[in-house]
């Protein structure tokens, strides 16, 4: 009863499937006058592929914003977020949007459809990653009412014409999934355009590009000499459907992987013989007796992507520059056939140098537009591809600290960036220069200067997978240790050891040794700021805060005003508290002979927001906010004894104040008990060491 139960329930939905809308038009069927009244309805289903593929990028919309003084726009497209941001790439808005002006250029007919686009750039930096983003938004879009587009087959439903159509075939589909239009013969199409562009609303025009393949041509020219020149005759026998294109399905996507060259051949791309079929129509170049199911062929209305593609064999590329220049493939003993399709491929920093210095290469050189994917070099775009991969959904029964992916990320770029000419900066500040951050004596017109003179940025340096795989090994480390959490220094000393296996470093020891040093970097940077994050949580009792920001304003005032303040438990007038008013100040770096200058801005400030009826908040002021943080912890350190907090001897008190210390860093930093454990027992010893440096 359960499954007759099921049965109903299954057949009860594919009866409502089949009913839907979306069904319907995805499996739409008409007669070639149905779709020419289509067409004059929407003239956009007879777009090219370059145009689709534009149209379809700018219609996820699009975001711009300025970047050290350069107008840059992101394409949402590349977000992925129809599939959850698998796919997503970071960080290279910038060569997205070159690589989207190049489609504009070519979807508008302006040259570039001539061209191959071809993606260059280190190993791991997002390319492959592109191209199946654009694979898959093209295969999607096809599914779509804006992206319809339509094909068509040969019918012959009594088998009346089995000497043109073949023995008992009914139904013969266009192999290379062609436009219908490409139908019409040459004399007629100007005037057939010109009538349905006059009639449409839509500012898009109508032009019919190419020939049919060779057996839509042979069954059309058999035809018409059948029905003596009548052409109507022969359009009865086109029955045009809708187009679903699909990479799994060889439907308008194809991919071209180069093999060993002993085992290359090129018809792989442009279709082979179909031996059985020969003996059915008598000749090997009746284009009946042909499987037109190249790459070239099957990726026709849609895109080709050539992996590797500077590793073809040069008889290859012989077809690549025809099909790029001309549109044209030429199948075995068959005249060239016209494709429509967008033709991109990626290689690598080695095979494009020898693309270079080849001069027998020049043809392709000249037929290819290059599009630079370089590594990031900007750090919160590096932390977003590991995040994408490590984080709580997908992680079980281990906990990642704060930072951790935050220094991983950080070393990656370090790597990646030049050492500055300048020699009052380091890497580290330059990393924060390109990451947004300001640095004193720095402008964006620097930042400009320092990316123009380092010519290979990005170009070189670790690929994020290496630290992929280096923290899948700190993690899996964790999980035999049942440590239940993972720090930064586990990731470091995973990427430090790793580089003496690292096999583009093999025999580049000076590199090695940079990588190394480079660590230590971040290893530095790492203890700034669980230092930073310990004394805040050691000195973020708000009363405190408060109560000491009220005694320095006080004394503030008094001091610029040329006045004494009364003692609140003698009643007598005294001096303000130079002492307290240094301690604090000193937090900040305010030197002797400014403290005056500081005294008085700070209380222009009070006075500004008195005129406008409002509270001076020692939270809106950033320096001073961090000045009484930085005094409140000095206060209070000693009374907490956080060098000794490990020891089994500490008083209650202490053991409750630390636990206040623990949970302010789970609470208000993201810690969990095992990495604020860690964390606190490391700063500990820094500060037993007498290696306290304020954070600058």
């Amino acid at each position: 009863m359960s499954n007759e139960w099921n049965s109903l329930n299954f057949n009860s939905f594919l009866k409502e499937w089949q009913s839907s809308k979306e069904y319907r038009e995805l499996n739409w069927i008409g007669s070639f006058s149905d779709y020419i009244a289509l067409v004059k309805k929407n003239p956009r289903v007879t777009r090219n592929a370059f145009q689709r593929l534009y149209d379809l990028i700018v219609e996820k919309g699009t975001e711009e914003y300025v970047d050290v003084k350069k107008h840059v726009i992101h394409y949402k497209f590349f977000d992925d977020e129809d599939s959850g941001g698998r796919d997503a790439v970071f960080g290279l808005d910038i060569p997205l949007m070159k690589l989207v002006n190049v489609l504009r250029a070519a979807a508008q007919g302006y040259g570039a459809e001539k061209r191959v686009i071809l993606l260059h750039g280190p190993v791991g930096s997002a390319k492959s990653t592109v191209c199946r983003m654009i694979k898959k938004g093209v295969e999607n879009y096809s599914k779509t009412e804006q992206g319809a587009l339509y094909t068509f087959e040969w019918v012959d439903e009594a088998c009346e014409h089995e000497e043109i159509f073949g023995k008992g075939v009914r139904v013969m589909p266009s192999p290379m999934h062609e436009d219908p239009l490409v139908l019409v013969p040459e004399e007629m199409r100007i005037k057939l355009c010109e009538e349905l562009n006059r009639s449409s609303r839509d500012d898009f025009r109508i032009s019919i590009q190419g020939e049919p393949c060779p057996p839509s041509r042979y069954i059309f020219k058999m035809l018409l000499d059948k029905y003596n020149g009548n052409i109507g005759r022969v359009f009865d026998h086109v029955r045009v459907k809708r187009l679903v294109l699909s990479e799994a399905d060889r439907i308008g996507i194809g991919t071209f992987q180069p093999k060993d060259e002993k085992n290359q051949d090129s018809t792989e791309l442009t279709g082979d013989l179909n031996y059985r079929k020969i003996a059915e129509y008598g000749s090997d170049s009746d284009p009946r007796a042909f499987n037109f199911d190249g790459e070239f062929n099957i990726a026709n209305r849609g895109i080709i992507e050539f992996v590797e593609v500077l590793k073809l064999d040069v008889a290859f590329l012989y077809d690549l520059l025809g099909a790029s220049q001309e549109h044209k493939v030429k199948p075995k003993k068959f005249a060239q056939t016209h494709i429509d399709e967008v033709i991109i491929g990626h290689t690598n920093e080695p095979e494009f140098r020898r693309l270079q210095d080849n001069e027998f290469m020049e043809a392709l050189r000249d037929r290819t537009v290059r599009i630079d994917i370089p590594y990031i070099t900007k750090l919160h775009q590096e932390i977003k591809i590991y995040k994408k991969d490590f984080n709580s959904k997908r992680l079980r029964g281990v906990s990642i600290a704060p930072h951790t992916i935050e220094m991983a990320a950080m070393w990656a770029i370090l790597t990646r960036i030049e050492k500055p000419k300048k020699a009052n900066l380091t890497r580290a500040q330059k990393l924060k220069l390109y990451d947004g951050k300001a640095l004193p004596n720095f402008t964006e017109d620097n930042v400009k200067e320092l990316r123009k003179e380092a010519k290979r940025e990005g170009l070189d340096g670790v690929s994020p997978r290496y630290i992929q795989d280096k923290i899948s090994n700190a993690i899996v480390l964790s999980q035999q240790l049942s440590r239940g959490s993972v720090n930064p220094f586990m990731i470091l000393n995973e990427l430090e050891s790793g580089l003496k296996n690292h096999p583009f470093l093999a025999n580049n020891e000076d590199i090695r040794n940079d990588y190394r040093e480079l660590i230590g970097v971040v290893k530095q940077e790492y203890e700034e700021i669980i230092k930073s994050e310990v004394q805040r949580a050691v000195s973020s009792d708000e009363g405190a805060l408060g109560r000491l920001c009220a005694n320095y304003i006080d004394n503030l005032k008094a001091y610029t005003q040329g006045e004494k303040l009364r003692n609140q438990f003698s009643g007598q007038l005294e001096e303000s508290d130079e002492r307290l008013m240094r301690a604090v100040e000193e937090r900040i770096d305010i030197p002797e002979s400014r403290k005056d200058d500081f005294r008085r801005e700070i209380m222009h400030y009070i006075g500004a927001l008195a005129l406008e009826g409002k509270k001076f908040d020692y939270k809106t002021n950033e320096r001073l906010h961090r000045a009484f943080e930085r005094k409140l912890f000095e206060d209070q350190r000693d009374t907490i004894k956080l060098t000794s907090h490990v020891s089994s001897t500490e008083t209650r008190d202490t053991q409750e104040k630390i636990e206040q210390v623990k949970s302010r860093l789970i609470k208000e930093f993201g810690y969990d008990e095992v990495s604020a454990q860690d964390v606190l027992q490391y700063v500990a010893n820094i500060f037993a060491r007498g290696e306290v440096k304020e954070k600058k």
